[in-house]
């Protein structure tokens, strides 16, 4: 692919009101977006001098994964072992794999997460009844967001 075609994209994406340019030429497919991946993921940078923090805590952000409740002897937290888009049914139009007070075993499967076109269906590691899903379908999860809370 020609460097000065690249070039002539990202000034173009640049200057006009469209996110993001994708083509395909000759097998070689190129996608040039304004904004970040939703799925990458910035830098944790530490402050070269100490902040002081607000006297309350900020409200999480819109979209941001919802807080799950500390861990108990009894209590068991599924995560993502992948970064992807969550989904509790096998299809739009199915009932999900499991719902708030579904007793679950080891390996029946809670849910799917699409990452890369790949659907992985994600299977339970511990027996137990589920009392919270944390996600909302459709929505991304990342790397070892807590998903359901289980019951043991």
């Amino acid at each position: 692919m020609d460097l000065n075609l690249v070039r002539k994209l990202v000034k173009l994406l640049s200057e006009s009101d469209v996110d993001e340019i994708e083509i395909e030429e000759e097998g070689k497919k190129i996608r040039i977006a304004k904004h970040p991946s939703r799925f990458a993921m910035a830098p944790q940078v530490a402050p070269l001098y100490p902040v002081a923090e607000a006297a309350r805590p900020a409200a999480p952000a819109a979209g941001a994964p919802v807080p799950a409740p500390a861990p108990s002897a009894n209590i068991h937290e599924v995560r993502s072992p992948i970064v992807g888009t969550f989904y509790r049914a096998p299809a739009p139009d199915a009932a999900p794999f499991v719902q708030v007070g579904s007793d679950v075993q080891a390996g029946n499967v809670l849910c799917i997460i699409e990452a890369m076109k790949l659907m992985n269906e994600i299977e339970s590691d511990s027996a137990g009844k589920v009392v919270k899903v944390l996600v909302e379908n459709g929505q991304p999860v990342e790397y070892d967001q807590v998903l359901f809370i289980l019951e043991k």
